[in-house]
């Protein structure tokens, strides 16, 4: 579904992205990890075309990310969401609704299916003023639902969230796993990854270490953390 070959990024003289080389396929959970600075923001840009490439081929579906048509079915939560303060999150949604297409008759029935898939009950008429950032937290990534999408980018979906509120966004992930979603997701909580995804990527210093199963990496009882910290390290 997604295939990096020979992408790179650069700003002036310092280069982001690599030459990264990888692809993810349809219905995959893939973890794109690495330390701050790695390259990880970049590569979701680049994915999302919302920055240029600076070399290399990148396409969803077989489409250049440069086609609008192939980021039609992407959901995208970025790692600061942002509600205006003055929208309840029910007029939030709503407004990402038509930004989407969706006919008037369909919109009450596409908030409504929303606020019950991030458990948002209850507070959906209130002004996101008063929301925790866990609450826009949720509220966003119910943004990124809108539209049923076939591809979801999560950029550290449960920052801000108490331990329910994360558990309650693994059973989420988890439940359009089994629908045939395919994720992309950049989290520094590694037992997370390990409880949701089926392969990872790592970054160190803009170029790609590792890509490949969990359970590949995962082996001979070491934790992901520790493959992670050897990986980064170089040791």
């Amino acid at each position: 579904m997604i295939e990096f070959r020979d992408v790179t990024k650069c700003y002036g003289t310092l280069t982001a992205v690599d030459n990264v080389a990888f692809s993810i396929a349809r219905g995959e959970y893939c973890a794109l990890l690495g330390p701050n600075g790695a390259g990880k923001t970049s590569l979701v840009r680049l994915l999302l075309h919302f920055t240029a490439m600076s070399g290399g081929v990148l396409t969803i579906d077989g489409l250049p990310v440069s086609d609008p048509h192939s980021r039609r079915a992407i959901g995208y939560l970025s790692e600061q969401p942002r509600i205006p303060a003055h929208l309840t999150g029910w007029e939030y949604l709503k407004r990402c609704v038509l930004l989407g297409g969706t006919g008037s008759a369909g919109i009450a029935a596409e908030c409504a299916r929303i606020v019950q898939a991030i458990g948002m009950q209850g507070r959906e008429h209130q002004k996101a003023r008063t929301y925790s950032k866990g609450m826009v937290q949720r509220c966003c990534l119910g943004a990124a639902l809108l539209g049923d999408p076939r591809l979801l980018i999560l950029d550290e979906p449960t920052s801000g969230l108490d331990p329910l509120g994360i558990r309650e966004v693994r059973v989420l992930l988890e439940s359009l796993k089994r629908r045939g979603m395919t994720l992309l997701l950049s989290s520094h909580l590694l037992s997370e990854v390990e409880r949701i995804c089926d392969t990872a990527a790592i970054l160190h210093k803009g170029s790609l270490r590792v890509k490949d199963s969990l359970a590949a990496i995962v082996k001979e009882n070491e934790t992901l953390e520790d493959v992670f910290v050897r990986v980064v390290s170089g040791s």
